[in-house]
C-alpha cells in the first residue's frame, strides 16, 4: 500500500521542518556540535545565549519565574552539570548551592562566576548614594558588627550586564577557541543593545522628579538599578537581599511609617513571590500595588520580561508608571 507510507513520509518531513529532527537539534551551524553551556540563574542562561548565539546549547538551571535563593538542586542538575563543556555563575548568595552540586556532578568543565568581573555594592535598604564596589571577600558576614554582604543582584545595573557579557564572551571562547572570533563578534552587538538601553533608562528617569524616586519593593534587590538611575531606596517588605527572611511585625509598622512620611505612591510587589503583605501595607499607607517586578528571575517565553533585555524595559516602565500615577512615559528600544 504505497500511498500510506508517502504519506507518513511526508508528514514525517514537515515535523522536522518545523521542529528540527535527530542530531540537528544540538548541532550549530555547518552542522558542528554545539557547545553545552550550563547556567544557574535565568539572568545568566540569556546572556549565555545571546553571546553564544548558535554555536551553544545552553541548559538553564533555574526555571523561569522561580526564586533563586535557597533552590533544590534536582537530579537533572547534576547530569547536566555533568555534560558542561562551561558553566556559568551568577556569583553571591544567589546560587551559592552550585558548589555542592558541582562537586556531586563530577564535572571537569571550567566555570566563570559573572560576579568576579562587575562592580559590587553592599547591601543594606538604602541605596541612594553610589558606593564604591566593595571587599576582597565575596560575602560579608552579616553577624560581624559594621560589615554587610555584597549584594549579588548585579544585573539590575546593565552597565555590569556589559562587563559579564565581556567575561563570558572571553569564557566562550577560551572554551571553544575554534569559533573564538564568532563569539567576541556576538559579545559586540550584544554590547550595543545594553548601551542602547541603558541610555534609554537613563533618559526616561530624567523626567521623573527627585522627590517621586523612592522606591519599596519586596526584598533588597533593586539596589543596583537605584545606584545607576538615582533612586532612593526607603525601604523593603522583607529586609534582606534574601527572600528567605521574613519581616517582623515591628519591621512591617517602620515601613510603614516611612511609606506615609516619605508619601511613596507607589510599592512594587515581585513576580516571583506572593504579594500579600505588600497589598496589605498598600491598604494601610494608601500607597498602590504597582505592576509587579523581575527582580530575582526572568519570566516565562510569553512574558515581558522573558529576556534580560525585556527584564529592564519592563521594570523602568513598571516603577515610571506606578511612581508618577502614569504621568510620565517611557519609550525604549525593543
Amino acid at each position: 500500500m504505497p500511498a500510506p507510507r508517502l504519506l507518513t513520509c511526508v508528514v514525517v518531513v514537515v515535523s522536522c521542518f518545523l521542529v528540527g529532527c535527530g542530531e540537528d537539534d544540538q548541532a550549530g551551524s555547518g552542522g558542528v556540535q554545539r557547545l553545552k553551556v550550563v547556567a544557574t540563574t535565568t539572568q545568566a542562561a540569556d546572556l549565555a545565549r545571546n553571546v553564544g548565539g548558535g554555536h551553544v546549547d545552553v541548559v538553564g538551571l533555574l526555571p523561569p519565574n522561580a526564586d533563586p535563593h535557597g533552590y533544590e538542586v534536582r537530579p537533572r542538575d547534576i547530569d547536566a552539570l555533568g555534560d558542561a563543556a562551561l558553566v556559568v555563575r551568577s556569583g553571591g548568595e544567589i546560587d551559592e548551592w552550585l558548589a555542592e552540586a558541582i562537586e556531586s556532578s563530577g564535572t571537569k568543565a571550567p566555570v566563570v562566576t559573572l560576579i568576579d568581573s562587575v562592580e559590587t555594592i553592599e547591601g543594606g535598604a538604602h541605596h541612594h548614594e553610589d558606593e564604591e564596589h566593595a571587599g576582597e571577600a565575596e560575602h560579608g558576614d552579616e553577624d560581624d558588627a559594621g560589615k554587610e554582604e555584597t549584594d549579588a543582584h548585579w544585573w539590575q545595573d546593565p552597565r555590569n550586564g556589559i562587563l559579564a557579557t565581556a567575561a563570558l564572551g572571553e569564557a566562550l571562547a577560551r572554551a571553544d577557541p575554534e569559533r573564538a572570533t564568532q563569539y567576541r563578534s556576538q559579545t559586540d552587538r550584544y554590547t550595543k543593545r545594553l548601551r542602547a538601553i541603558d541610555t534609554a533608562i537613563a533618559a526616561c528617569w530624567q523626567n521623573v522628579p527627585a522627590a517621586q524616586r523612592t522606591l519599596v519593593t519586596t526584598h533588597d534587590a533593586l539596589g543596583y538599578y537605584a545606584n545607576r538611575y538615582d533612586l532612593e531606596v526607603i525601604g523593603t517588605v522583607i529586609p534582606s537581599l534574601s527572600t528567605a527572611g521574613q519581616p517582623s511585625a515591628g519591621e512591617t509598622a517602620e515601613l510603614v511609617e516611612e511609606i506615609e512620611h516619605e508619601d511613596v505612591q507607589a510599592i512594587f510587589a515581585e513576580s516571583s513571590v506572593n504579594t500579600k503583605v505588600e497589598q496589605a501595607i498598600a491598604r494601610e499607607t494608601g500607597a498602590k500595588v504597582g505592576r509587579a517586578l523581575w527582580a530575582d528571575s526572568l519570566g516565562p517565553a510569553s512574558s515581558d520580561g522573558a529576556t534580560y533585555l525585556q527584564s529592564l524595559a519592563s521594570n523602568t516602565r513598571a516603577l515610571i508608571d506606578g511612581l508618577t500615577a502614569g504621568k510620565v512615559a517611557c519609550q525604549l528600544p525593543s
